[in-house]
């Protein structure tokens, strides 16, 4: 189930991850071909501060997906609800500040930025001090965008998702093209463009968050310091990898400029365009890794984590590989449409990008793992590769490999960089793990106390009523073995029997999807507790009892002796799986 559930989460992811770079991309391909180089540099001059605002919707972002993680797979509704509420109230108060800082500063930023003074010899100054102003007044959509991602896979609304992408990518390219071609309001107006798209985007995914049966409830008397803390904490990894990004593009533009001119600034801009769309791969991989290493580690989950680390791996393996050599044989084409025929920026551009898109592989597994790694509370190891993969590595081999290649040697540093810090973490991995090794066990960085012991828990993936009946069986064995008395482990063995066989009668027949029902049994000191998770339509079988309430003993028998044998029954639908927890 987790690798059929990591594929359909990690198609919807990509493309989700792609709400932040897609207006960027066209608004590139559009300065690029009908603005000119100038208009060019000022984009890519402007990135770093767009990068800042982007940093702080992952911060938001990514400690949801954590800590939303944990509270649902936990079952704390009010938790979840507080995660909810702080997230959505942050995202206001930070867009309003920001807005306000930026026109309050707008001129000396634009400086800071190497845009130089304002004068009649310098348009670069002008154009991206205008494509500040169009994009920034976006800003709170922008950052609604990121934080309405995460909540919207929990919900498992993943078509809502995918329209709202593609809504926005639309509009964006039609806003851009009367802008070019009908408004002439040059950089202002492409970033008029994608404030616009982005309104659009989060106007089309608000709907699920305003329906009845929505799981998350915006309530501000659980507004709290801890909890923004605590939501803060989790998202400061990733704060860490924007920052270093921020400064790595700073840095870069300046070596770039000092090595090569305007142009290479230019080229520049339009690989990391490119780049951010592939890295929307990796990004979309490890996205889903956090989500479900948080769930599965609130869990307890050894055995799922371990899957989700081979999982995951393979996935990124495969993807990368892929646009890797889809880059390589496309680097000219692409480059094109950025800069059609201008040949001093698209020599260097095209040559930079074929030696860029061999760091896609590293790149992807690197992200992948800093975010699993995030999932798993393994945060200093989530800033650690976050630092050296976004800014000490790349920086230092690009500043080194430029004093004897020139701009190649720039380009040379990212794939350098990429592979430097893949082999830093898994040196530290080995280190943990205690030798040389592979293994997801390895990699999975799992402390060796954590979850139940192997001896203590019995797992098994049921398609059939005649597989829940054998299991059934042998989950009398095991709990037999285990010292548990006939009767009891019998009543454990029917309790299981009885709800996946309902599960198999009535959820598999309403589709012609593949079923399957996970049953994990874990024996604990004082209790016993059973998990049920199955990819059918949503059934809450507690609710179910309470609204089909009768006076008929016969009615309802298995689910109400099932229930009347449960210390608590706790049931919640998140990422389109419907999870039952009975601690017996």
């Amino acid at each position: 189930m987790i690798k059929k559930l990591f594929r359909q989460m990690l198609v919807t992811q990509i493309v989700s991850s792609m709400t932040v770079t897609l207006c960027m991309l066209i608004d590139s391909i559009m300065i690029g071909r009908f603005l000119g180089v100038d208009a060019m540099s000022a984009y890519g001059l402007a990135s770093p501060l767009l990068l800042v605002f982007a940093a702080f919707g992952s911060l938001i972002s990514s400690g949801v997906q954590v800590m939303c993680g944990k509270t649902v797979g936990a079952g704390d509704r009010e938790a979840t609800d507080a995660c909810y509420t702080v997230s959505v109230l942050l995202a206001a108060g930070i867009s309003a500040v920001g807005l306000i800082l930026v026109f309050l500063f707008l001129g000396p930023l634009t400086s800071l930025l190497g845009a130089g003074e304002p004068g009649p010899n310098n348009p670069v100054f002008g154009l991206t001090k205008d494509y500040i102003t169009g994009f920034i007044i976006g800003a709170p959509a922008f950052l609604c965008a990121q934080i309405m991602v995460p909540y919207m896979q929990l919900l498992g609304s993943r078509t809502r998702l995918v329209a709202a992408v593609i809504a926005m990518t639309a509009a964006d390219i039609a806003l851009d093209l009367l802008n070019v071609f009908v408004f002439e309001g040059g950089t202002l107006g492409m970033g008029l463009a994608s404030t616009v798209s982005y309104y659009i985007a989060v106007g089309v995914g608000a709907g699920v968050f305003l329906r009845k049966d929505c799981m998350f409830r915006l309530r501000p008397r659980l507004f709290q310091r801890k909890v923004c803390r605590e939501l803060a904490s989790y998202g400061v990894p990733t704060v860490v990898n924007q920052i270093s990004m921020v400064f790595l593009v700073f840095l870069l533009n300046r070596l770039l400029l000092s090595v090569e001119g305007t142009v290479a600034v230019a080229a520049y801009s339009v690989i990391s365009t490119v780049g951010n769309i592939c890295y929307c791969f990796g990004s979309g991989t490890g996205s889903v890794a956090m989500m479900l290493a948080a769930i599965f580690y609130a869990d307890r989950d050894r055995t799922s984590i371990r899957e989700l680390v081979r999982v995951m791996t393979r996935s990124a393996v495969v993807l990368d590989v892929a646009v890797t050599v889809v880059g390589l044989l496309a680097a000219t084409p692409l480059i094109t449409l950025f800069l059609g025929q201008d040949v001093g920026a698209k020599a260097i551009a095209v040559f930079g990008l074929r030696l860029f898109v061999l760091s896609i592989l590293p790149s992807s597994l690197n992200s992948t793992f800093k975010n699993y790694y995030q999932g798993v509370n393994r945060l200093r190891l989530t800033e650690l590769i976050s630092v050296l993969q976004n800014f000490v590595y790349p920086v230092a081999f690009a500043y080194l490999l430029s004093r004897f290649l020139g701009v190649t040697g720039i380009w040379l540093g990212f794939v350098c960089g990429e592979t430097a810090t893949l082999l830093s973490f898994s040196v530290l991995v080995w280190r943990h793990h205690g030798g040389f090794s592979l293994s997801a066990d390895a990699y999975s960085m799992l402390d060796p106390t954590f979850g139940a012991a192997p001896e203590q828990c019995f797992e098994r993936t049921i398609q059939s009523a005649e597989e829940a009946v054998e299991a059934s069986e042998q989950i009398c064995a095991f709990c037999r073995s285990r010292e548990i008395d006939r009767k009891t482990a019998m009543l454990i063995g029917l309790s299981v029997e009885e709800m996946t066989v309902n599960i198999i009668e009535h959820g598999f027949t309403k589709d012609s999807r593949e079923h399957n029902v996970d049953v994990r049994l874990v024996l604990e000191q004082d209790s016993r507790v059973i998990r049920i998770r199955d990819n059918c339509v949503s059934f809450d079988p507690t609710k179910y009892l309470e609204l089909h309430h009768s006076d008929d003993p016969a009615a309802h028998i298995g689910l109400r002796m099932v229930m009347g044998m449960t210390k608590e029954a706790f049931y919640i639908n998140t990422l389109g799986l419907n999870n039952l927890t009975l601690t017996m």
